[in-house]
């Protein structure tokens, strides 16, 4: 067989990866693990995952201690690495925001449409009661939640359909999306205030949800890089 016809065999598999990189003292081995993890998260359009990030390290590497050292190295500069959304991305400052809005003459928000009143109340209601229809964000509201306003939110990939519901017909239930955690610059859900202890402090009810009074964190992402330095704009719109 000709070493082209070899080539062409169709069980041929690259080199693999170095991962555990051995052959290098250990302080140059971390400085290329460290390496390899930023140009992976700095390649990508999303938050990496974890899982990600193993696939280019050893296995006995640290990925938490790595990105610290990372995000030392990035102290004194314009953009950092951020844990959001299930994986690390790196984002550019809050306080270059209106710099980079300067510089390219594009509005806050870039890239996604402004969020009205309605849709920014029905959103917090998802984020905070998912799984949940939207016969039940209807009869919380007193009104109907429109199909239209349910059509916008999946639209920006804010929610995503759930689980069927066990009520009869079994509808659909909403759920926020890994979307929603990134342009909220959240990590998990877990740092959404307690609804109860809210309840319970007298800072959110029923009647103050009616009336529009949106916490800030929801009416607009507080860590999240160059698109939130202005914020969501809140409209007055009905349902």
């Amino acid at each position: 067989m000709s070493q082209a016809s070899a080539r062409r065999k169709p069980n041929d598999q690259p080199a693999l990866l170095d991962t555990e990189l051995e052959h290098l003292p250990a302080e140059l081995r971390w400085r290329e693990w460290m390496g390899r993890v930023e140009a992976v998260i700095f390649a990508a359009s999303e938050p990496v995952p974890r899982e990600v990030l193993a696939r280019v390290v050893g296995r006995n590497c640290n990925i938490d201690l790595i990105i610290d050292d990372i995000r030392a190295e990035l102290a004194g500069r314009p953009y950092e690495l951020v844990s959001v959304a299930g994986g690390w991305q790196h984002r550019t400052k809050k306080a270059f925001g209106e710099i980079i809005h300067a510089a390219f003459g594009t509005p806050a928000g870039q890239g996604s449409k402004d969020l009205s009143q309605s849709e920014a109340l029905v959103l917090m209601c998802i984020a905070y009661f998912q799984p949940i229809t939207r016969g039940e964000l209807s009869s919380f509201f007193g009104k109907e939640v429109s199909r239209d306003l349910i059509g916008v939110l999946r639209a920006q990939d804010l929610i995503a359909s759930g689980p069927r519901s066990p009520q009869p017909g079994a509808p659909y239930t909403y759920v926020t999306t890994k979307n929603f955690l990134s342009q909220f610059g959240l990590d998990t859900l877990r740092p959404l205030p307690d609804i109860e202890a809210l309840e319970d402090a007298g800072l959110l009810s029923r009647e103050k949800l009616l009336a529009g009074d949106i916490p800030v964190g929801l009416a607009r992402g507080e860590d999240a890089g160059e698109e939130e330095a202005g914020g969501n704009i809140v409209k007055n719109q009905p349902f």
